[in-house]
């Protein structure tokens, strides 16, 4: 396959999958109606850091070891849904917040890493994108394709994540939307965190092959 029809191939398919409702979106929206735009953003660059991690197995070939060994994805389904329900039990004990100010740059940059690495164990964990790598990839390699190929794919599906998470985060970070959603405070918080203790107890009480 060339290279054109490769990207054009992955795009349609990874824009679908990116776009599905899931823990990433739940995350990303999370964080942009409650911390704001920026903490948003950065959830979204962690999101598609993680992404990396399933690229590079895939490009080596290790997708379709981990897809069809029921002892690695029993391990990352118990680690990947055990996150989910982290993230989401730190939802739900949420409470009102006051008012609050960064004291000085070491603070926000802590807070920064913590939410790119937030976002980052989140699409990382995930114990569905074996499988969904293993299917993709299927698709465009072959053993004729440049591994310089694979590596343009890989980055495109990164940015690919990137553009569509930044586009939900700048829609809900507009003042209007933002205000009548940031209003529920950290109700909204409870309710996503609820969303994502309910993905997490799926991903862990599913079985390995649905």
């Amino acid at each position: 396959m060339e290279l054109f029809s490769g990207l054009l191939l992955i795009t349609s398919i990874h824009l679908l999958a990116a776009a599905s409702p899931g823990p990433d979106f739940i995350l990303v929206s999370q964080q942009t109606i409650t911390q704001g735009k920026k903490a948003g953003l950065l959830s979204s660059i962690g999101i598609s850091l993680g992404l990396s991690i399933h690229i590079i197995y895939s490009i080596f070939g290790l997708a379709t070891i981990i897809a069809n060994s029921s002892t690695a994805l029993w391990l990352i389904k118990i680690l990947g849904g055990s996150y989910l329900l982290y993230i989401g039990i730190g939802g739900l004990r949420a409470k009102p917040q006051t008012q609050f100010m960064h004291t000085n740059d070491h603070i926000q940059r802590t807070s920064s890493l913590k939410t790119i690495s937030k976002g980052f164990l989140c699409n990382a964990l995930n114990p569905k994108a074996p499988v969904y790598f293993v299917a993709l990839f299927t698709i465009v390699i072959s053993p004729e394709v440049p591994m310089l190929h694979l590596i343009i794919y890989g980055l495109w599906m990164m940015l690919i994540q990137l553009a569509w998470f930044s586009t939900v985060v700048f829609i809900l970070s507009r003042p209007r939307i933002n205000k009548k959603f940031h209003q529920m405070g950290h109700w909204l918080d409870r309710i996503m965190g609820g969303a994502m203790c309910l993905v997490g107890l799926k991903v862990l009480t599913s079985k390995l092959n649905e």
